[in-house]
């Protein structure tokens, strides 16, 4: 192995199979798991939650948005693992003078198995990641075949509490909804807009997402006063935004959603 590019088209030379990892997300973090490289794992943030386990066994060197760079340091990484969005230029640019990073950056399903497929060449776990891959495009196809003939919705999905803010386009979360068969009320708004009223004609379905922001079944009664005539449901977050083997589980898990509307 000498060199790839990562999914910013940044180019990473590596001399061999890296052998202590760092990484910057959970969802990455939960699949390098899955790829059976937790014991190469030296560091985590604490939002790695999956498994439940890591945060005791691996150092925590911080968030998503602050690490303890010296904590970094003192690991001695073979390359840290990073995604676009939920890490800060400034963390990539520190972590790039310790050793070689790796940015994913992740906007639908074939971005994941893209990710999924180069972590198995990058640190030669190929095989298991084939059958990660497989397993997420079985599920996806029978999902299709579930969905196909259900009704579109119109959604909004709420991801913070104060201020108010949504999932729009350019996002995971969008194209999972549309998977799903969900028309997003601010598909048109770039990103992650905030909402100064959140009284929205001909809305279906709000969904409340468990994350960033907790919300929970008094948030639910909350939001029914604004949305009368639409459902108001509490989602799990990791399913709508986690972009690595967490895939396997989440089409069934949207079945399931579907079919209690």
């Amino acid at each position: 192995m000498s060199q790839l590019k990562d999914q910013i088209n940044r180019t990473i030379h590596l001399k061999k199979t890296p052998k202590r990892i760092i990484s910057l997300v959970p969802s990455q973090t939960e699949l390098l798991c899955d790829l059976g490289l937790e014991s190469s794992i030296v560091g985590v943030t604490k939002f790695c939650v999956h498994p439940n386990q890591i945060r005791s066994n691996v150092t925590v060197v911080g968030g998503t948005k602050q690490i303890h760079l010296e904590k970094v340091k003192s690991l001695k990484p073979d390359i840290i693992l990073c995604n676009k969005e939920e890490n800060t230029k400034e963390i990539v640019e520190a972590c790039e003078s310790i050793c070689s990073v790796h940015v994913s950056d992740i906007f639908t399903l074939l971005d994941s198995l893209k990710l999924i497929k180069q972590y198995g060449i990058i640190f030669n776990k190929e095989k298991a990641a084939e059958l990660i891959c497989k397993s997420i495009e079985i599920e996806n196809a029978k999902f299709k075949n579930f969905i196909k003939n259900k009704e579109r919705l119109k959604v909004i999905y709420f991801i913070w509490k104060k201020p108010l803010m949504v999932a729009g386009r350019d996002t995971f979360i969008n194209h999972l909804l549309g998977l799903n068969n969900f028309d997003n009320i601010y598909q048109k708004e770039h990103r992650y807009p905030i909402v100064t009223s959140i009284e929205e004609k001909e809305v279906d379905l709000v969904l409340l997402s468990s994350e960033p922001f907790p919300f929970n079944a008094k948030h639910q009664k909350e939001f029914k006063k604004f949305y009368p005539n639409a459902k108001i449901v509490l989602v799990d977050g990791e399913m709508f935004s986690w972009f690595g083997s967490r895939l396997t589980k989440a089409f069934q898990y949207f079945k399931q959603l579907r079919l209690n509307l």
